[in-house]
């Protein structure tokens, strides 16, 4: 796997900050180790992606010297955790004093003790994450790694260095993260560890949903984020963690007609996404994009299995998971836009491609429509070799439209030409919800093409159809 020392200074883009840490570890005479995730993720090749350093001794001190060295003005106290964020430009800088930490029964908060590095890297998740290097210039490098991570690392095995019960009753959040890791990493857990994540899974009720939303979200940005979901579901998880996905299990057959797992076939467009884009967002959209279906899932005999409506019902279902997960406003309204319109672009490869309709989904979907059209290419997965070039290919000609940077620019432009006060004075109206109403109308006609987008052609438009303007 390499010399740690050399791997450290081969880190051209963070090398620096450890120096300087160095430095400020022999300057206040302070014992200071890389931790973590950082030296697993040396070990393993892997991009760095935050810096975790444990002092023996006073965290503030060190954090507060060493953001002065790095011309740094603010440091982000967590005080009570012994634990100190550097906001670096670079990268995300965490200082935190040795210590212990271990959940009661009934608290979501941890109680913290400060203790040797021995004592801290004891109580670390999986023994992957409890390998630590010294960075000071009389040892910069020495590895303490008394669990053999580097052994688990070679191995890809995830492993607990104490008793799996204990760790993960110290912190039941250490259940997602084993899960998180195995996607992440594409290693398997130990069977021991497995066993006690079935037996401890109901410890993660007193976890906030903060912390379980930003683990899910991890989970997502793995190179194969379908690993921990299926994990979450093999262990009785997932019925807690994403109880919508939990049921989406299963094939119903009558007649000798079934339809597709939807869960084997959300976590193929999870996958999908995941290998067309690093985005988060759109990976999040493919986990849900069929949230609605088991609840629309009905049996024709003569058109067989339908879901209709579901992607009208999975917008509304998204307001309560929003809620449940802790979601921003922008996040939910992103992914609810996303699981209403997942089918609109599926449609127009199927019928076929009109201008009218390319320029309403383009209107609906705003700056997004390059998430949707991504979603949608996740979305195929049938093992029809002809189904698939016939929807690529259909797929093109949508997208070559649509790369038409005149009708995007129309597009992100457009509104009526005939603006709200002048439609209050031909209707003699008063500013409300009601000059909206009239305004949508009117830009669905010149979407519809039965008008053209100019000033004297609208307002003709409005003049001829007043009456039904004021009567719809």
């Amino acid at each position: 796997m390499g010399n740690i020392s050399s791997l450290i200074l081969q880190d051209k883009g963070h090398s620096h900050i450890i120096k300087a840490a160095g430095g400020v570890a022999d300057k206040i005479d302070m014992n200071a180790y890389l931790v973590g995730g950082y030296v697993r993720d040396c070990l393993l090749h892997r991009k760095n992606y935050d810096i975790d350093i444990v002092v023996e001794g006073n965290g503030e001190t060190f954090a507060n010297e060493l953001a002065k060295v790095l011309g740094i003005s603010t440091v982000v106290d967590y005080n009570r955790f012994g634990t100190y964020a550097i906001p670096h430009p670079e990268i995300d800088i965490e200082i935190a004093t040795a210590r212990r930490e271990s959940y009661t029964p009934d608290t979501r908060k941890p109680d913290v003790e400060f203790c040797s590095i021995d004592e801290d890297i004891s109580r670390r998740d999986f023994t992957i994450n409890a390998i630590a290097a010294s960075i000071r210039s009389s040892d910069f490098g020495r590895l303490l790694d008394p669990y053999k991570g580097i052994q688990d690392l070679q191995k890809g095995i995830i492993m607990t260095p104490l008793d799996p019960d204990i760790t993960f009753s110290d912190d039941p959040l250490r259940i997602l993260r084993a899960l998180r890791f195995a996607a992440q990493l594409d290693f398997s857990i130990a069977s021991n560890v497995l066993d006690s994540i079935t037996r401890t899974k109901d410890r993660l009720n007193i976890i906030s949903w903060e912390r379980i939303r930003d683990e899910l979200i991890k989970s997502l940005r793995a190179d194969k984020p379908s690993i921990a979901f299926y994990l979450m579901k093999e262990v009785g998880l997932l019925g807690y963690v994403f109880p919508e996905l939990d049921i989406m299990s299963g094939v119903e057959k009558i007649d000798g007609k079934g339809h597709k797992d939807v869960f084997i076939h959300t976590l193929q467009v999870v996958d999908n996404a995941a290998e067309l884009t690093d985005k988060m967002e759109i990976r999040f959209a493919a986990l849900v994009h069929d949230i609605a279906k088991p609840q629309t899932k009905k049996y024709y005999p003569d058109r067989g299995w339908t879901f209709h409506g579901h992607e009208e019902i999975g917008k509304r279902m998204m307001i309560g998971i929003a809620k449940r997960l802790k979601l921003s406003n922008e996040l939910r309204d992103y992914l609810m836009s996303m699981i209403k319109l997942h089918l609109r672009p599926i449609a127009l490869a199927k019928e076929g491609v009109t201008d009218t309709a390319i320029r309403r989904i383009m209107n609906e979907a705003g700056d997004d429509i390059d998430d949707l059209m991504t979603l949608c290419r996740a979305d195929i997965t049938t093992k029809n070799p002809s189904k698939v070039r016939r929807y690529m290919k259909n797929f093109e000609k949508v997208e070559e439209l649509m790369k038409d940077v005149k009708l995007r620019d129309e597009m992100k432009m457009f509104q009526s030409p005939v603006r709200g006060h002048e439609i209050m004075k031909m209707f003699n109206l008063s500013e409300g919800p009601e000059i909206g109403r009239i305004k949508g109308i009117i830009e669905d006609a010149i979407l519809d093409g039965d008008v053209q987008n100019d000033y004297d052609s609208v307002y003709s438009y409005i003049l001829k159809n007043k009456n039904s303007l004021e009567a719809s």
